[in-house]
């Protein structure tokens, strides 16, 4: 029977974090997969020499873990444009941040001008971002002890309506896949302040860019198609059944989805939200925006949360005289996905080619691209759970790529703690 110190079941983010940190500890780890490739929900493929993302997913520089652990240099990261580009009844706003896009700064201002009393509202509203802090391994320190209830009861009690509180509510939207409000408001400020700090973007070479960089500090450490069917502890460690062999491990981590967590622990599963994304492909741009779009119109016309020219950001994702159009929508348990066709009318239309055909490079239905983050907001859940065994993966921590990593320090140190 092949032994060893440490099994960690799962490499996403989390999990190969926790197998670099417990490696250079100087520990025994292996780390299975039960996928062809690592990174878990951070995924990428190839089509036609277009790269395409396991759903859109944005790589944020501001969060502390990824400065902390990641070379983001090394990623060739192309940024967006720091704003938002709304589709309004009576045309498109673009609404940017002055400080990183001088260039949109007056287009902005002449928005904002207009409504003095939404964007006191707005200003109410992020207020308790004043009085946070941004720590060494979270997205903010005593917000949660300030900011109670919903997203959509906080945005109410701060008194924001109009077309400012559309476009906050449907940026957010595409951002925690919940167009109901029900998330939790402290979980959605810190994600606001995030995108404050840092203007997110794509690796060059896709988001699977950056699950492969943690990966290439483990050497053969990762088997990938070994999918666990099972664990179960015995004297002085666990059994981990993996396609018809069966590891003795004395620690075991289990780096994998809540469903899947769940399973193999026997723990409850937290809610999971999803999300599908369409990706086309087209000779010649709608736009040249390198924002994302959103419909603030008083009645969404259709059922995408926003939708960008990727390939205006990140020229990599096209190959040369063609461009990448995403659009993403809500997928909702047990409900009908919006077609393809549908997505196509409604992202031609926010992004101002109404009528337009464009050809469709791959579609990805993802149920569980991010997990529920409900009130009361839970920052941080425990790592140990029954038996010894040790769970990691965002849906311990925030919702986030700043979660996943974090999850996996947090997972290595209760690891060492006990041996």
């Amino acid at each position: 029977m092949d032994r060893r110190d440490v099994v960690v079941v799962g490499a996403g983010l989390a999990g190969l974090q926790c197998a670099r940190d417990l490696l250079a500890a100087g520990r025994d780890v292996q780390v299975l997969e039960a996928a062809d490739e690592v990174g878990g929900r951070v995924r990428t493929e190839e089509v036609d020499g277009f790269l395409l993302d396991r759903g859109f997913q944005l790589l944020n520089p501001a969060y502390p873990a990824v400065r902390r652990l990641v070379d983001v240099d090394a990623l060739g990261l192309q940024q967006f444009g720091a704003g938002v580009a709304a589709r309004l009844d009576d045309g498109l706003q673009v609404l940017a941040d002055p400080r990183r896009e001088p260039r949109l700064a007056a287009t902005t201002a002449r928005a904002v001008a207009s409504r003095p009393g939404e964007l006191w509202a707005l200003a109410r509203w992020t207020a308790p971002l004043l009085r946070a802090s941004v720590g060494r391994d979270r997205l903010g320190a005593r917000l949660e002890d300030r900011v109670h209830g919903t997203l959509r009861d906080s945005l109410d009690r701060a008194g924001l309506g109009g077309t400012l509180r559309r476009v906050v509510d449907r940026f957010l939207t595409g951002v925690v896949l919940d167009d109901e409000g029900g998330t939790a408001a402290a979980y959605a400020l810190l994600l606001v302040s995030a995108f404050a700090s840092g203007t997110p973007g794509l690796p060059a070479q896709g988001m699977r860019a950056l699950p492969r960089q943690l990966a290439g500090h483990l050497g053969g450490r990762i088997r990938l198609g070994a999918r666990v069917r099972s664990v179960a502890p015995t004297a002085g460690g666990f059994h981990v059944a993996v396609d018809g062999e069966t590891l003795r491990a004395r620690h075991l981590v289990v780096a994998t989805g809540p469903r899947e967590a769940a399973g193999l622990t026997g723990t409850g599963s937290l809610d999971v939200r999803g999300v599908v994304t369409q990706w086309f492909a087209t000779d010649d741009p709608p736009t040249g925006s390198d924002l994302l779009h959103v419909d603030a119109r008083a009645r969404a016309r259709g059922p995408v949360v926003n939708t960008a020219v990727v390939s205006n950001a990140a020229p990599t994702y096209a190959p040369a005289g063609r461009h990448l159009v995403q659009a993403s929508a809500l997928l909702r348990r047990g409900g009908a996905a919006p077609t393809g066709e549908e997505m196509e009318r409604h992202a031609a239309e926010l992004l101002g080619t109404p009528g337009a055909r464009w050809e469709t490079v791959a579609r990805h239905e993802v149920p569980d691209a991010l997990p529920a983050q409900p009130v009361p907001f839970v920052e941080r859940r425990r790592v140990a759970v029954r038996g010894g065994i040790v769970v990691c993966g965002d849906h311990q921590d925030t919702a986030s790529l700043q979660g996943a990593l974090v999850s996996g320090e947090r997972a290595a140190r209760a690891v060492l703690a006990v041996s």
